[in-house]
């Protein structure tokens, strides 16, 4: 692997040709990171008090907040498909920009990442704002990995949208799209934007779930670099799990790292969903990464750097991860059934060892475990991955304290997280470029956290809420409601929490239970019918549009409840089929429920049921809740 920086005439350093003199200093050893590879158990419990208020609710599920020049909190929401400004005080909502003409919202895209440039309304003439969303684009050919042709994600694209800001009429105008074509999917998006300190623009791009879940027959392409034939023809389909950076046109810089003899708009690659991006006050650039079931990242971005992914998760440590080729099978893939707990024997599988390549390690993991961690633990009532290791890091923000701010927070990221509820502070030294202490947890609520802004008096932390989804409960149990969905929180420090001695992190102690779906017990009756052919046609639709979010299995999904096993007779045991048909009508997909046939539903339904042990008979399953009504979930 070779990398080559090009020199541009100017003496002036760019920010790619100042990280690379970091290279060698990240490529260090685990035992020199010390602190990065804790465990859970490393966290310290709340060192600060807060006081929490409901800024604003009703937004649809809000993924970035960022303090705007104007004193007012800019929101993109996602599945809204608009930018909303927020006033801090009162909460008083205005829609800047609807942009359902140019963003589809299918699966986890919609409109995402913001950035707003550092000259916006400055009188420089530079009032622009850049949006990542997805949008379907049939001018391009069809996703090879997608076989059904009526699916939302054939032609489903990534694209970076310019506005101009109107102040007069605070709206956003004048959409330009600067870069399209990039990949995107229905898991594993990135598309985090930031501006980097010499002007140029960088955005994030997942993996798009290969190797896992309903796309485990897909292999990871984060290690797959563009050809200079594709970046001649404009081929981004090789821009999964990478950084990217830009200009404000979205042409490839011309100090770009060339990697592998080819200048793309790559910055960083073998990155697996990296949804947290910011810039620190020296320039450094900062990001988070998802990890699989362990070792979440914290990483500094190094131009031309491969972070190793899927070779490697966290650290080159060879604990609790294995990279298992599934693609590679030499049983078909496709007649598999995937476990992220068990790997068949048909599967190669390589340590993180066998990757000898050099690659930037993390400057932290959230967090790391040894081999044998019981990822199954009975104690999560079969939703497992709420005692995973990973807190789910959905953002990153680079907070320094000055004289006005939180004392001990001098230099400090700010990470998100989904399944935990909270804000986990990772302490850096001065160099911006190492771990300076031990991370602790704070401002922990009953909500999925998915991106924060910090008010310029640095006293306030404000926090986007997911609209629903699985969680951590107050009390350590499992919850599946949030307390504030769609909403903006406000956290005001208040002073210093007693202190405490370290403690394990949390881990569910309770039974996943929705009360609202207690069955009737002793309810017994006849097996609802179903079909071989409508099972299998079951099964493709789940894979297509449910497997993202309750898991390949049914029961190893992130975001969606179990649809099998204990979790799931708790709930549904006993119940009428026709309310479950319902069920899935009224909430299915989350962005768009309802809006797949009746037939569908039922044959999505009808695998649902063979899985729990209905067996296939003779007569498929109705596509109508009257006469559902007549047989109960097993």
């Amino acid at each position: 692997m070779t990398i080559v920086m090009h020199q541009p005439a100017s003496p002036a350093p760019s920010l790619a040709r100042r990280r690379t003199s970091l290279c060698l200093a990240a490529l260090v050893t685990a035992s020199a990171l010390g602190l990065a590879q804790g465990g859970p158990e490393t966290v310290r419990p709340e060192t600060k008090r807060f006081d929490m208020r409901v800024v604003t609710t009703g937004l649809d599920n809000p993924w970035e907040v960022t303090w705007g020049p104007d004193g007012a909190l800019w929101v993109t929401e996602r599945s809204a498909l608009r930018i909303t400004r927020v006033d801090p005080q009162t909460g008083e909502k205005r829609v800047t920009a609807s942009v359902r003409h140019l963003a589809s919202a299918t699966g986890p895209g919609g409109v995402l990442g913001m950035a707003l440039h550092p000259q916006l309304l400055r009188g420089t003439g530079h009032d622009e704002v850049y949006v990542a969303m997805t949008y379907d684009d049939p001018s391009r050919p069809a996703d090879a990995r997608v076989a059904d042709p009526a699916s939302p994600f054939r032609h489903l694209r990534a694209k970076v949208v310019r506005f101009r800001y109107d102040a007069a009429t605070t709206t956003l105008v004048e959409p330009v799209t600067i870069l399209d074509g990039l990949p995107a999917g229905n898991d594993h998006l990135g598309l985090r934007l930031a501006f980097a300190s010499d002007g140029t623009l960088h955005l994030t791009t997942g993996d798009r779930g290969g190797n896992q879940l309903g796309n485990f027959c897909h292999a990871v392409r984060s290690q797959r670099l563009p050809t200079q034939a594709e970046v001649t023809a404009g081929d981004w389909t090789t821009y999964e799990g990478k950084t990217l950076r830009l200009t404000t046109d979205g042409t490839i810089p011309a100090d770009n790292p060339v990697i592998d003899g080819v200048r793309s708009h790559v910055f960083t690659y073998g990155h697996r969903n990296p949804q947290g991006l910011a810039l620190g006050p020296d320039g450094t650039l900062y990001t988070t990464d998802h990890g699989p079931k362990t070792d979440d990242e914290v990483n500094v971005l190094v131009a031309g750097g491969n972070y190793g992914w899927p070779h490697v998760a966290g650290l080159r440590d060879d604990r609790a991860y294995v990279y298992a080729r599934w693609a590679e099978s030499t049983t078909p893939c496709a007649t598999m059934r995937f476990s992220d707990l068990a790997i068949p024997e048909s599967v190669p599988r390589e340590p993180e060892s066998a990757f000898t390549r050099p690659m930037i390690a993390p400057l932290a993991t959230l967090f790391t475990v040894p081999s044998g961690f019981d990822f199954e633990d009975p104690a999560c009532g079969g939703v497992h991955f709420l005692c995973w290791p990973t807190v789910a890091a959905s953002s990153v923000e680079s907070y320094v304290g000055g004289p006005t701010g939180i004392p001990g927070w001098d230099r400090v990221l700010i990470v998100t997280a989904l399944k935990r509820g909270s804000l986990y502070i990772v302490p850096v030294d001065a160099s911006g470029q190492r771990l300076g202490g031990g991370i602790s947890r704070e401002a922990r609520t009953q909500n999925r956290y998915r991106d924060t802004a910090v008010h310029p008096d640095g006293r306030t932390i404000f926090v986007a809420t997911d609209n629903g989804g699985l969680v951590e409960a107050r009390d350590g149990g499992v919850a599946k409601s949030v307390d504030h969905g769609g909403a903006l929180l406000a956290f005001t420090y208040t002073g210093e929490a007693p202190t405490v001695a370290p403690t394990t992190m949390s881990a569910p102690r309770a039974p996943l239970r929705d009360e609202a779906l207690v069955p009737a017990r002793g309810t017994t009756g006849p097996p609802p019918p179903v079909t071989r052919a409508q099972v299998a046609a079951g099964k493709t639709a789940y894979e297509a549009t449910c497997a993202v979010c309750h898991g390949s299995t049914l029961t190893n999904g992130t975001f969606g409840t179990p649809l099998a096993g204990a979790y799931f007779r708790r709930q549904w045991s006993g119940r009428p089929v026709a309310e479950l048909f319902e069920k899935s009508r009224s909430s299915m997909p989350p962005t768009a429920a309802g809006s797949l046939p009746a037939e569908t539903y039922a044959a999505i339904l009808a695998y649902v049921l063979e899985v729990n042990g209905v067996a296939p008979g003779t007569s498929p399953l109705p596509a109508d809740a009257g006469p559902l009504r007549a047989w109960r979930v097993p």
